[in-house]
């Protein structure tokens, strides 16, 4: 008991610095959400009420205004999965080269990768248009997807590294003498022991694709227009920003990410502390 009471003050102040953040993290969500189920005048209207009878009509609005949104979350679903499922296959491959491997060639080009990655996107996107131009690549799927891939396979391969060499080499060698060659060493050993690296890298791929905006809007144009793009024409509106279909856009938009990240949270936080700790 005594050592409960000496322990309760730190409980608390963890449990209210917990709450705080998870206050300060969650409230720009709710509110959107919130919004999106009211009036203009009561989204505006200041002191806000609290509670309010939620309407549906900014989805109908949505629905029937703005229905070119919906044909793009389909261009966002293909772009998003194809280009996390090959950036998983690329930075899987990589991870085990890097882990499994030494030599200059290949700490160079690691450095060279995390360099690169380090460069903002627009420096990669301008000199960058007019070779997809030329190629007659410019408004397609596959140009956003290999793009989406090649920003993210640095990172992606250095976490599959890090949960690779976590992986003891004497399972390679059993393997080894057991007669797998190393193919099948890799997919039969490395990639089970594995997957938890591959879905929390999946994770960062996916919500990047999923939301990005700068090389949507600058390699996609009617056919490869991504949902990000018609939120940006809802806000840009010449009778005004109509924020009850902005925020049901937004929402809409959200609803996979949040539930994905909700759901793999554990996977994400793992992903994110992978060999900061060497046993």
């Amino acid at each position: 008991m005594k050592k409960f009471l000496l322990n309760l003050p730190k409980q608390t102040a963890r449990l209210v610095i917990t709450l705080f953040i998870f206050l300060w993290s969650a409230f720009p969500i709710l509110f959107v959400v919130a919004a999106s189920f009211r009036r203009q005048r009561d989204i505006l209207r200041y002191p806000p009420k609290l509670f309010i009878r939620p309407i549906m009509n900014n989805y109908i609005t949505l629905w029937n205004q703005w229905g070119e949104f919906f044909l793009t979350i389909r261009n966002s679903i293909v772009i998003t999965l194809s280009a996390t499922l090959l950036a998983a296959v690329v930075s899987f491959l990589a991870g085990y080269a890097y882990s499994r491997y030494r030599n200059k060639f290949l700490a160079g080009s690691a450095i060279y990768m995390i360099a690169i990655r380090l460069l903002p996107p627009i420096v990669v996107s301008l000199p960058l248009f007019p070779v997809v131009n030329n190629l007659g690549l410019s408004d397609h799927h596959i140009t956003l997807i290999l793009i989406y891939t090649a920003f993210w396979v640095s990172l992606y391969s250095m976490i599959m590294k890090n949960f690779i060499d976590e992986i003891p080499r004497e399972l390679d060698d059993a393997a080894f003498i057991d007669g797998a060659s190393e193919l099948q060493t890799m997919m039969r050993i490395i990639f089970p022991l594995s997957v938890q690296g591959l879905v929390s890298g999946a994770l960062f791929v996916f919500v990047f694709s999923w939301n990005e905006y700068l090389f949507a809007m600058i390699f996609s144009t009617t056919a490869a227009k991504t949902a990000p793009l018609i939120i940006s024409e809802i806000m840009s509106t010449i009778d005004g920003i109509d924020w009850g279909v902005l925020f049901a856009a937004v929402t809409v938009q959200l609803v996979p990410v949040v539930t994905l990240v909700m759901v793999s949270q554990k996977l994400l936080v793992r992903g994110l502390t992978a060999g900061s700790v060497k046993e």
